[in-house]
């Protein structure tokens, strides 16, 4: 097995572990066994488990934002593309095995022991701040509404995990659409 494929094992692993399960309550011989790579193989690949979740964070990062952004960027009117990252949250928060946010389950889990963590966490959160100014931007609305955007959908996303609901991502989208009427 090359290192790409077995890396992408590992990936596929630690991500339905770590996400499912938390990261400290499991191990590197759970990932061995879930992956199906050898605990050296695994150890030459991630020499420590920091590492491993590092790069779950970052490969998870992409995926989640790309896939929001395909379901964004589906809506014509850039004013409604900003209600519609909620519609794709409430989505997400709809699936079957939705844990809640994994990077702020991760900087939970480890952001006071893991500068590596808080940052991967920091960097996503930036980039997904970013991502709704952009949105706001492109919608002519006044820039000042991203920061209130993003903290509805933060806090929609910590209220969902915590209550298994998708109902929150429908109240800060009602939210947010006052907020923009508001602002018109």
């Amino acid at each position: 097995m090359d290192s790409a494929v077995a890396r992408e094992q590992v990936l596929d692993a630690a991500e339905e572990l770590f996400y499912g399960r938390g990261i400290q309550s499991v191990g590197m011989d759970g990932i061995r066994g879930a992956s199906g790579v050898s605990l050296k193989r695994l150890y030459q690949l991630f020499p420590a488990k920091e590492q491993l979740v590092e790069a779950y964070l970052e490969r998870r990062d992409v995926r989640w934002r790309g896939r929001l952004a395909e379901f964004v960027e589906g809506h014509e009117d850039p004013k409604e593309r900003i209600p519609a990252v909620f519609d794709w949250l409430e989505r997400w928060f709809g699936e079957a095995d939705f844990r809640g946010c994994a990077w702020i389950n991760s900087y939970g889990e480890l952001g006071a022991t893991s500068t590596r963590v808080a940052e991967r966490v920091r960097a996503h959160k930036q980039a997904f701040r970013d991502y709704i100014g952009v949105l706001v931007d492109e919608a002519g609305l006044d820039p000042a509404l991203a920061s209130g955007v993003y903290l509805l959908a933060e806090g929609a996303m910590v209220t969902a995990g915590i209550t298994g609901s998708t109902a929150p991502a429908a109240q800060a989208r009602e939210a947010v659409r006052l907020l923009l009427a508001s602002r018109r």
